[in-house]
């Protein structure tokens, strides 16, 4: 079985990314301060870490670009819609 983890273990990381991702979208009443202070990271971390790491891969998206995948939207507009 740890072979075959091995082999799919990215694929399954990713999977489960953009899994957290979903949820976090479907709990916009969640602030990101919430989520610092419980956990210790928020949307902006995974965003910044998003960026971080495709940089590190050589494969460059902007902070921005970065931003709207964990957001799922500009994060100016998803502070307009939800952040209190």
């Amino acid at each position: 079985m740890k072979a075959e983890w091995l082999k799919k273990k990215k694929e399954i990381q990713s999977a489960t990314f953009e899994r957290l991702i979903e949820h976090l979208n479907k709990r916009n009443d969640v602030q990101n301060i919430d989520l610092m202070n419980l956990a210790g990271f928020c949307r902006n971390c995974l965003s910044k870490w998003l960026h971080e790491e495709s940089e590190n891969s050589g494969i460059k998206i902007s902070k921005e670009e970065a931003e709207e995948q964990v957001y799922k939207m500009p994060k100016v507009e998803w502070k307009e819609k939800y952040q209190k």
